[in-house]
């Protein structure tokens, strides 16, 4: 299960790594289109976009289907649940670590204020 989930996972980030492939997420996102379309909002060669296109498939953010010489690229079946979990975990980490750290600097400014207000009595 945990190799699964993280290869699931690598294959997520690699995919979303890249900006052409959240271009075309984004772009997937407002309707379908072909690799050609996507290849020339993109302006790059078809076979550049069907790499694109392959590694967002293999994540299973995209899913295609060939009609004819046409292949109609949209939205696929991942909805990033794992993804955006996995981060989840980590924000609360850091953000419990950030939380900490404004405490000692709290803690840091009271005790220097109250040095200065002694010295400034003195």
């Amino acid at each position: 299960m945990v190799h699964q989930s993280s290869a699931r996972l690598d294959a997520s980030f690699a995919a979303l790594s890249d900006a052409t492939r959240r271009g075309v997420l984004s772009q997937l996102g407002r309707g379908d289109a072909s690799i050609t379309e996507l290849a020339d909002k993109f302006h790059m060669t078809l076979t550049g976009m069907k790499k694109h296109v392959g590694v967002l498939e293999r994540a299973g953010l995209v899913a295609t289907e060939k009609v004819g010489r046409v292949r109609t690229c949209r939205l696929g079946p991942s909805r990033l649940e794992s993804e955006t979990a996995w981060m989840d975990t980590y924000r609360r980490l850091w953000a419990a670590r950030f939380d900490a750290l404004d405490e000692v600097l709290g803690e840091l400014q009271r005790k220097e204020k109250t040095v200065d207000e002694r010295k400034k009595r003195q």
